[in-house]
């Protein structure tokens, strides 16, 4: 979404799009740096260009990269991201790539997450498990994930079909308003799908690789509309953001359709910091709390699948 993820359609497509992202993210393609022209992209990933343009429209679509004739295409998002090195003043609005960076400097990584997809953070784990791989940073002795995502089951209002004008045939509206809301939460099931799969993937393959002791990835399923993003590295900090309902654009398939959708890219995340030293400390107070609730959550309402 402009959120937290691409078009779904397609194993090459979501390959494609998911590589790029983790290069704007890791700083590969630093913002204000051009992309690879279309050709050498479609020679590198062995694509039709046609799949490299969906892909880069989706990319322009969320705010990562703007495409000008003549210009190519230029990165203009660039998540702040970080290797192991220590946080500088805190700042009013955190972002996820430290949080992930500063989680996996700990010698045991315990993360819970509760967000609408799981896109970001697959992202910003797969960084941190390159650099792993690559012996950029000291690994971990272990890494314990406990995800909790809102149910297939439960409709949520995004993302969603704009209301139709006034004018448009009240029949023929609702029916293609229910065909497009059908295809939307489709593809919003398919982003979260792949991208759990693939974050639980590249985590448990440090472990068979023998980079990483031991590994637990957990994915608890409930009845709950997401509202906001909540992560927690566990005794140390928490991120939190409401998600921004915007109107935009979504592409499905060889369709656009204006749409009711949240920021998740662009949430405004902001870090609560735990005090060990003051337990009535608004950073440690708030890190409880929200700690509680993840944990009755879990224990109480997630599903497993």
């Amino acid at each position: 979404m402009s959120t937290e993820h691409g078009d779904g359609g397609g194993k090459e497509f979501g390959r494609v799009l998911d590589t790029l992202r983790t290069r704007i993210a890791d700083g590969t393609y630093a913002l204000k740096s051009q992309l690879p022209p279309q050709r050498k992209l479609a020679e590198e990933f062995d694509v039709s260009r046609d799949t490299i343009q969906r892909v880069l429209r989706e990319l322009i679509t969320d705010g990562w990269v703007e495409s000008r004739r003549g210009s190519g295409t230029t990165v203009v998002h660039s998540p702040i991201h970080s290797r192991i090195r220590q946080p500088e003043t805190p700042r009013v609005r955190a972002a996820l790539g430290p949080f992930i960076a500063r989680a996996f400097a700990q010698s045991v990584v315990r993360l819970d997450v509760f967000t609408l997809t799981s896109e970001s953070l697959d992202t910003h784990v797969r960084v941190q498990a390159e650099h792993i791989r690559l012996g950029e940073v000291v690994p971990p002795k272990s890494i314990e994930l406990r995800m909790l995502l809102p149910s297939e089951d439960v409709k949520i209002p995004y993302p969603g079909v704009r209301k139709p004008p006034d004018d448009a045939d009240e029949q023929q509206a609702s029916s293609q308003s229910e065909r497009l809301q059908g295809q939307l939460q489709e593809r919003l099931h398919t982003i979260t799908r792949r991208h759990t799969e693939s974050l639980r993937d590249t985590l448990i393959d440090l472990m068979t690789q023998g980079k990483v002791p031991l590994v637990e990835v957990k994915i608890g399923y409930v009845r709950l509309t997401p509202t906001s993003k909540l992560y927690l590295s566990r005794d140390a900090e928490v991120l939190f953001g409401p998600y921004e309902v915007v109107e935009r654009p979504i592409l499905l398939g060889n369709e656009t359709v204006d749409a009711l959708d949240v920021l998740g890219l662009e949430s405004k995340l902001t870090r609560h910091v735990n005090d060990e030293g003051d337990p009535n400390a608004p950073g440690s107070m708030f890190m409880e709390s929200m700690q509680s609730w993840f944990n009755s959550c879990w224990n109480l309402l997630a599903e497993a699948r």
